[in-house]
Formats: structure tokens, sequence, C-alpha cells
């Protein structure tokens, strides 16, 4: 496996603003913010997609979506509401190739694909 900035954070070698964590989710501000709110959270394990995911990561899944709960309501978007993204694959968007879900929010946000 090529060098993953992710997993060097969750190892604590590169420093983030961390928001979030557990035994299985790192959250973090996201150093390049498209929204007043903008949190990344990743599993602890190295997935490298989406597409990745397995009956064997439901835990991983329910502790992210857990995470994103929580975030949302201590970066008080949860009443207001906020866009939850997964980017998948090049063409996707993803740039780092370690499933994140961008939490967005404290604004009004537009639809770009509308």
């Amino acid at each position: 496996m090529e060098s993953c900035i992710f997993c060097e954070i969750i190892k604590g070698n590169i420093p983030c603003n961390k928001v979030y964590e557990d035994d299985q989710v790192l959250a973090f501000d996201d150093i390049h913010p498209m929204a007043p709110v903008h949190v990344l959270v990743i599993p602890k394990a190295h997935i490298p997609t989406l597409m990745d995911m397995s009956v064997e990561h439901a835990d991983i899944l329910l502790a992210l979506g857990k995470a994103v709960q929580l975030i949302a309501r201590k970066r008080r978007v949860a009443e207001s509401g906020f866009r939850t993204v997964i980017n998948c694959n090049e063409e996707g968007g993803q740039i780092v190739s370690h499933l994140h879900i961008h939490i967005l929010g404290g604004t009004r946000l537009k639809d770009e694909l509308g």
C-alpha cells in the first residue's frame, strides 16, 4: 500500500484539528473547507473506497453513521441541516484513497448538480 495521508493522521504522524474519535472512527476539520462546517469522518481501518466495504465492515459503517450524528449536533447543524458526501474513485471526485465522509453545513448549500 502506498502512503496514505489519512492513515498517517490516524497514527498521529500528521496533526489535525480533531473533532471526534472513538475506537473505530476519527473525525477532523477539513484543511480546505468548502462550508463554514466541513468535517471529514474516516474509519481507522484503511478501506480505500465505499466499493470496498463488505458485510464484515457493518460495525464500521454504523460507527461512521453515529459519528456523523454526534458531530452534526456538536457543530450545531443537526437541526438547520447539513450535507454528507462520499466521493468514490477518481471520476467521483475522491482525492484520498481512504473512505471518508464529508459533513458540510453552517450555511445554505447550493445544489451543484441541479
